[in-house]
């Protein structure tokens, strides 16, 4: 969902006939489970060589590289694999009907000519002029290869150095603002801090936007233990920085898996002096993994029986993942192969470049070690004051067992300044919402609820 890459793919197509016809930009609407999503294609030709690129307004992607452009009279055929789709359709009457498949599921899409899209509303938004300053910074990661992170530091005026609280974003590569779906909370949270005296870090996440990327040797990936070792850098930095800061007073916030990320440095550094936990798992990654595709089960009507058999299942991948035995993709496949035979149905969407791409995704270091993480062996070494909220709605990272995973190990590390609370009718983001599912995020035009920001100001500013 996150910031495609702006690359054009040059392939030749079958046919020119009436090439003249697709040539141009493309827009629909892809309804999913009663959310509209707008698409735009964008579709030039040079000679006999076809160009596509795809945007998704409202998921903030722009320039989605496809592979292959087929034009054969009237049809057309669109091959995405950046997301794993195709799109084929015909002209009629001036637009193209016809059918988007992806992961096994197929839906119809009419494009019309033009680029119009949703216009996205984003009121909490800050716009410049700033009432504070903002200053363009980097910092490198020793211990990743010396790579230079990139962010923003953002200073309240007429405060003589503030605290200053590092922003970690959740999982999957981020910008600085934690931007998705048209949603940018990480900048409204900064700007509200801000404008109440506590400056504030925020970085892209390595391999994003203007962050360097490295990924250690013999790894396939970046894991949650390397996102740590850049928010400790991050606290590096700012120790240098007491012309503009407290060095005494630096802390962190993490949304989601930046919830777990900000205890693992807080139990190796004593100079952490905050840590501010949204949305953050108090349960080991397997758990919430399984809380949390009943849930978005749930709130899509999946049936009872169709659960059940999704968790039996997905319990048994995560085991396996986890224990790491020999020949574990061959074990992997015997899984779903299994699923496939003795639940048709349930099967119906994994044909065999799914199953391949499902364990390529399961076996990747990032989720092979959150899944077997329990943010416990962290949080019972954190002393300094820990904020952890939740919104009520959370489908993601369920509130209740989370919370109270958070506040038993806290406990058990004899801290002594914690404040565990549940934000009624929020969502993972914290928005205010209807049901919490994934499908309202991005129609709901509010970002940042002002509840949670005002929690999280007044608990920063009694402290310091």
């Amino acid at each position: 969902m996150k910031n495609a890459v702006m690359i054009l793919i040059f392939l030749c197509t079958l046919g020119m006939a009436r090439a003249q016809d697709f040539t141009g930009d493309w827009s629909g609407e892809l309804s999913v489970q009663g959310m509209k999503l707008p698409l735009v294609m964008h579709i030039s030709q040079n000679d006999n060589v076809f160009v596509t690129t795809l945007d998704s307004p409202m998921q903030g992607a722009k320039g989605i590289p496809t592979g292959t452009t087929t034009v054969n009279q009237d049809s057309i055929t669109v091959t995405i694999p950046a997301i794993g789709a195709i799109y084929r359709a015909k002209m009629v009457n001036g637009k193209l009907s016809g059918t988007f498949t992806q992961s096994g599921m197929s839906l119809p899409l009419e494009l019309s000519r033009g680029a119009d899209a949703m216009v996205i509303n984003r009121p909490q938004e800050p716009k410049p002029p700033f009432s504070y300053s903002v200053e363009e910074v980097s910092f490198k990661n020793p211990k990743a290869n010396n790579i230079s992170l990139a962010g923003t530091l953002t200073l309240p005026t007429g405060v003589k150095n503030p605290p200053v609280a590092i922003m970690i974003t959740g999982s999957g590569p981020q910008n600085r603002d934690e931007e998705l779906l048209g949603h940018k909370p990480f900048l409204i949270i900064a700007d509200h801090l801000t404008k109440n005296g506590i400056a504030v870090l925020r970085y892209d996440d390595r391999g994003v936007a203007k962050s360097g990327s490295y990924i250690p040797e013999g790894k396939k990936d970046n894991t949650s233990y390397d996102f740590a070792d850049d928010a400790s850098a991050a606290l590096d930095y700012l120790l240098t920085r007491g012309d503009v800061i407290d060095p005494k007073k630096i802390g962190y916030i993490g949304h989601s898996e930046g919830g777990l990320i900000a205890p693992m440095v807080a139990a190796k550094r004593k100079d952490v002096a905050f840590c501010i936990l949204l949305a953050g798992p108090g349960v080991d990654g397997k758990e919430i993994l399984l809380t949390q595709s009943r849930r978005s089960g749930e709130l899509s009507g999946a049936s009872t029986e169709f659960l059940d058999i999704n968790e039996k299942y997905s319990k048994q991948i995560y085991d396996l993942v986890i224990a790491s035995p020999d020949q574990l993709e061959e074990k992997l496949k015997a899984v779903l192969n299994d699923l496939k035979e003795k639940y048709p149905e349930a099967g119906k969407a994994l044909d065999e470049k799914t199953i391949d791409a499902q364990i390529k995704s399961i076996t990747s270091d990032w989720m092979s070690t959150f899944l077997s993480i329990d943010p416990a062996d962290h949080l019972t070494k954190v002393k300094c004051p820990v904020l952890a909220i939740n919104g009520e709605k959370d489908f993601q990272v369920l509130p209740d067992i989370n919370l109270k995973g958070i506040e038993a190990a806290l406990q058990k590390a004899g801290n002594k300044d914690v404040t565990i609370k549940t934000l009624p009718d929020l969502n993972h983001l914290f928005q205010h919402a209807e049901t919490g599912a994934f499908e309202e995020y991005a129609k709901i035009e509010e970002t940042f609820a002002p509840e949670a920001l005002e929690l999280i100001t007044t608990w920063l500013k009694k402290r310091f």
